[in-house]
């Protein structure tokens, strides 16, 4: 049982009782093992590490211990060394995470070229797959390896074809990239395989015994589409990247505009989903935004020409007007950009102009969560192959939150359901099947996009203050753009605080109204000034400040040093009065070590500006030969920049101090380099977070690799510094900060009324001081004193991280032998099971 489970070659029983039986494993056990279900109902949840693992059986009492020898071999079960095929139609890191991740597990692994075409034709389209092969592609946008649509395959005979090519190669597993229709497809593939295999032995093109060893067709789907139609996954690979040509794009047409009072039309892609023109519309603060789910009502011209207007008059010299391809009207008739220019023009005669981006949108160079995301998926999909049995459904590796999950295939492919409900102007349900992050997205454009008149605003008589804390960071403006306006919309008024709780106590508090925050989703950095001043020294001046302006509740947007300050706000509520109200922290740091979050604003546009200085980087070494870089990253004592970065990057190597590290390791990684430089990759790129260790300095690092490497490479040094906190913030950010800072005022406002008693707001509880962070799938509320015990105050960081876990990945792919804890590896879901309410706030988009 044991072997057939292990896909395990031999094995040596050396004692057995009728409860305990010890067995002793020759082959290291492989890296996917561990976590794995060995019998049914029988997990094993021990780290590969420890040499025992303990199976409890529904029996009382009743173990079975295994006791397993090691060494440096890694195997895969035997159906696995038929290969893997991969179909492009996605990221090329995609592709090289499953290419090296097969060959890791000791797969054969084949590149089929230019799509279904090249599985029909065979001959030189199909290709062993190798290391070395897939280098130098994680920069590279489209695909490396060809996509071509494919007729034949639709057609029996195609598909006919296409198994006898597959048979020759001796492939049963397919790794699939691509849209509804590819992925479609490979199921109707595997649902014909039997029958294809007894046709190609009629034929005599195959012999008997090939139908018995090739008998089952596994398949594993990756969603490659810039809409992010597919449901089943808040974000498919190539999303990411798009929306940075979008916003790239609008960025340098809002300068011209502004210049010459100007409107522009952009038409993006999107002939039946609107989730690219919503998410941009919302990344840059549109001033109107049309899409195919949710056609604008009758007299929508009008209405548009008005807000245009009062837009004008406000002051705004520049309008925005998003449109997707497949804009509609109530009556399904196209809105086209031409008709929308024509319009403008004619009712209020300002200079109008039409931009269509086209094919802009699928170039380019991919961001960072692309890579990071195609890559988590490409070894997630690895690892589900090495699970299928005969009987296993093919499954999409879909992402949720921030999490990997499995979800069977065909319930995946629901996009007709949405087209359906359109033509039959069934709007309101076509939102709703696109999924509850596209109707999140355009909830909250509705909200600060779209403003009342004040004769319709509520009253609230709250007064609401917004402030930075901490070093800046893209996307921070973003935040309090939406906190300001929803504030707004809720009847609030809000106060801006600048310079921090410096500015606090110095009494730099004034009003903020509706259109002092217009065009600030774009801005970079701080525009209220930030501080990383703590307020225990001035706290007796600070309630003063908040009694004299009667703050009821706070919002503070922040790094580390903004949990700190909440913390001792909270302290202060014994002795202060003042300091009993509704608190909200939102996490703004490009560290990402504040605690009760996986993530903060600010982070991802600090890994967009990593990658694209290492790819440059990379692309020097590369033209001057054997040459090694490292590279010094911000963090403090956080590692995240340094590890995600170097996931994205295609780094050898990522010191961080989360993972203690000394002589010996860095010898190793010169030898690892050395060996390396032996091969058609002669460059190397090493990281290293600026607190990793007080003695293995970069220089330190920079001078052993200088000395170890004479004569193989040669070594450079680079230190990124505060390079990593400008630049304009990435779509991601803009969007993360834009929905959590919406969501963090309308938990205030709810507070506020639950809380507000006799005449005035009086809040104690542990439970009205709160951080609003992401949590695996959802965003979480979680009172600031909760959290002490989890952080680490000497160094600043989580005493638990979870991008820990993608180290082992980027070893792998660095072709490092090490284990690979595959126990949080993704779970099999169903489409129609409820998501957490805020499962797509992780990527926030």
């Amino acid at each position: 049982k044991l072997y057939q489970i292990l896909g395990l070659d031999y094995f040596t029983c050396l004692t057995a009782t009728s409860f305990v039986f010890t067995v002793r494993v020759p082959a290291n056990p492989p890296c996917w093992l561990s976590g794995h279900t060995v019998w049914a109902s029988r997990s094993v949840s021990k780290r590969l590490e420890e040499k025992t693992w303990t199976c409890r059986t529904s029996a009382p009492n009743h173990k079975r211990v295994v006791t397993c020898g090691f060494s440096s071999h890694v195997t895969a079960p035997s159906h696995f060394y038929d290969g893997i095929f991969l179909f492009p139609a996605g990221m090329n890191a995609a592709v090289r995470a499953v290419v090296r991740m097969g060959i890791y597990v000791g797969a054969k692994v084949y590149l089929i070229h230019e799509g279904y075409q090249g599985m029909v034709d065979g001959g030189e389209n199909i290709k062993e797959a190798t290391w070395e092969g897939v280098s130098s592609m994680l920069q590279v946008g489209g695909t490396v390896i060809g996509s071509a649509r494919c007729k034949d395959f639709r057609s029996h005979e195609g598909r006919l074809k296409a198994a006898h090519n597959l048979v020759r190669h001796g492939i049963t597993n397919l790794c699939v990239i691509g849209g509804d229709g590819s992925l479609t497809g490979a199921n109707l593939f595997r649902e014909e395989w039997s029958g294809l295999l007894a046709e190609l032995v009629e034929q005599g093109l195959i012999e008997a015994d090939a139908v018995q060893k090739y008998s089952a067709l596994h398949i594993v789907g990756m969603v490659g589409s810039i809409d992010n139609d597919f449901c089943g996954t808040d974000m498919t690979i190539g999303t990411d990247s798009a929306l940075h040509r979008i916003i790239e794009v609008v960025d340098a047409i809002m300068t011209t505009a502004q210049s010459h009072q100007r409107t522009f039309v952009l038409e993006v892609m999107g002939r039946h989903c609107g989730y690219l023109a919503l998410v941009s519309a919302l990344a840059c603060g549109a001033d109107w935004v049309l899409i195919p789910e949710m056609p604008p009502e009758d007299g929508w011209e009008e209405k548009m020409c008005q807000k245009l207007s009062a837009n004008r008059a406000g002051m705004k010299r520049l309008n925005i007007i998003i449109v997707a391809e497949g804009a509609i009207d109530r009556n399904n008739k196209p809105i086209t950009t031409d008709y929308i220019k024509n319009l403008v023009v004619k009712n209020l005669g300002f200079d109008t102009r039409v931009t269509i981006l086209g094919h802009v949108q699928r170039g380019g160079t991919p961001s960072a969560f692309d890579r990071i995301l195609a890559s988590r998926m490409g070894v997630e999909a690895v690892l589900a192959l090495l699970e299928t049995t005969a009987n296993t459904p093919a499954c999409v590796v879909s992402l949720c939150g921030n999490q990997s999950v499995r979800v069977p295939l065909m319930e995946c492919v629901q996009t007709v359901k949405v087209q359906k409900a359109m033509d039959q102007k069934r709007f309101e349900e076509a939102v709703k099947l696109r999924g509850r992050s596209f109707e999140n997205n355009l909830k909250t454009y509705k909200l600060l996009a779209h403003r009342k008149p004040e004769s319709e605003l509520p009253t609230s008589n709250f007064n609401v203050a917004v402030l930075n804390v901490g070093a800046p960071a893209a996307g921070m403006n973003a935040a309090v753009r939406s906190a300001v306006r929803v504030g707004i919309s809720e009847g609030h008024k809000m106060f801006a605080v600048n310079d921090g709780f410096e500015g606090f106590y110095k009494g730099q508090i004034k009003e903020i109204k509706w259109g002092d925050v217009g065009g600030w989703t774009g801005q970079g950095g701080s525009l209220l000034g930030t501080k990383r001043t703590l307020p225990a020294k001035h706290v007796e001046k600070i309630a003063e400040q908040m009694r004299k302006h009667n703050i009821n509740a706070l919002l503070v947007i922040g790094g580390f040093e903004a949990l700190e300050c909440l913390l001792q706000l909270y302290e202060a509520r014994a002795t202060f009065e003042e300091f009993c109200i509704p608190m909200c922290m939102l996490p703004a740091t490009i560290s990402n070590n504040v605690p009760g979050t996986d993530l903060s604003i600010g982070a991802d546009t600090a890994l967009n500006a990593i990658v694209e200085t290492c790819d440059r980087i990379k692309q020097s070494a590369s033209g001057t030969k054997r040459r090694v870089f490292i590279i010094e990253t911000m963090g403090g004592y956080c590692g995240y920049l340094a590890t995600v970065g170097g996931l994205a990057a295609g780094a050898d190597a990522a010191y961080i101090y989360e993972e203690p590290f000394d002589i010996r390791d860095l010898q190793a990684n010169v030898e690892h380099l050395t060996e390396k430089m032996k091969t058609s990759i002669q460059r190397g790129l090493v990281l290293r977070n600026e607190n990793s260790s007080d003695n293995y300095t970069t220089d330190f690092i920079y001078q052993l690799y200088s000395e170890e490497g004479k004569g193989v490479f040669d070594c450079r040094k680079n230190v990124l510094g505060h390079m990593q906190q400008g630049g304009a913030p990435s779509p991601f950010d803009r969007n993360f900060g834009t929905k959590i800072s919406a969501k963090a005022m309308q938990w205030l406002s709810q507070k506020l009324v639950e809380t507000y008693r006799r005449g005035q707001v009086f809040a104690n509880t542990e439970d009205s001081c709160c951080l609003l962070g992401m949590r695996a799938r959802a965003l979480v509320f979680q009172p600031v004193v909760q959290l002490k015990d989890d952080t680490d105050f000497v160094h600043r960081i989580p005493k638990e991280q979870w991008w820990l876990k993608l180290r082992p990945l980027m070893k792998i792919l660095a072709k490092y032998k090490t284990s690979y804890d595959v126990s949080d590896s993704g779970q099999v879901e169903h489409v129609i099971h409820s998501r957490p309410k805020d499962s797509d706030a992780s990527v926030a988009m």
